[in-house]
């Protein structure tokens, strides 16, 4: 059985492409590159689900049309529009994991920082404005962190575990 913490976020299904079965995914990874038995994970009626990618190629930088096996037309491709797709963290070397995850991918995260110690926990990423922020819970409150790579320290993912470094004063706003 595959645990929500056995993955991460890569991106979201689109509309189909054409009538055999190509979906689009838009994304901002490129983790189809080094596997070459890749699958994906989207969650179907609250069970996480693997699929295999039978064949890709991309369409933009950020659309990557996906045919999966068994989705062979435009109807059982339709089944997936709007889905979350997510990768196996297994799949990834550390290296290249922090590249490929997206910001909704460290909810759930606890949140150390170097001075003051542990903030919280992420509970939601706020992307309505140019920067995104980490919303996190600390002490029953919730404290704005903006999702800035140079902020981060190191990210422990099989402990869920994100070091930052707060710059002076943030967490006084």
């Amino acid at each position: 059985m595959i645990r929500k913490e056995d993955v991460f976020k890569i991106g979201q299904f689109a509309k189909p492409h054409g009538i055999k079965g190509e979906i689009a995914l838009v994304t901002n990874s490129d983790v189809f590159e080094d596997s070459d038995d890749a699958y994906i994970v989207c969650e179907i009626e609250g069970i996480l689900v693997p699929f295999f990618v039978e064949d890709y190629r991309y369409k933009t930088d950020t659309v990557i049309l996906l045919k999966l096996k068994n989705v062979d037309d435009e109807r059982a491709a339709r089944e997936f529009a709007g889905r979350e797709v997510f990768y196996p963290l297994d799949e990834m070397d550390e290296d290249d994991l922090m590249g490929n995850m997206t910001w909704d991918s460290f909810i759930g995260y606890i949140v150390v920082d170097d001075k003051y110690g542990e903030l919280g926990t992420i509970t939601d990423v706020d992307e309505s404005t140019i920067n995104v922020l980490l919303q996190i819970s600390h002490q029953g409150e919730d404290i704005l962190l903006p999702a800035a790579e140079e902020l981060i320290l190191s990210a422990d993912h099989e402990n869920k575990k994100l070091t930052v470094s707060v710059p002076e004063g943030l967490l006084d706003l």
